[in-house]
């Protein structure tokens, strides 16, 4: 009997693909990133999903550590 490899596994971790840093896509998705995250401060500071705000101020932190890290990644030098 045949036994698959553990590469076809669908439960086995696989690494993604690769996309590499400059190709526009991925500076696209960047940029849209950011308008989202200042879409988002926008709506906390005017008073919006006031049961919700410290969540929101922490994911809308966390998202701008995670762009500024990704921006970084895609300076070249």
């Amino acid at each position: 009997m045949d036994h698959p490899s553990p590469s076809a596994d669908p439960a086995s971790p696989s690494s993604p693909p690769e996309i590499p840093l400059d190709d526009p896509s991925t500076l696209k998705l960047l940029d849209q990133l950011t308008e989202d995250r200042l879409w988002l401060l926008q709506q906390i500071d005017g008073g919006r999903w006031p049961d919700l705000r410290l969540d929101l101020a922490a994911l809308e932190r966390e998202l701008g550590q995670l762009l500024d890290q990704a921006r970084q990644r895609l300076e070249p030098g």
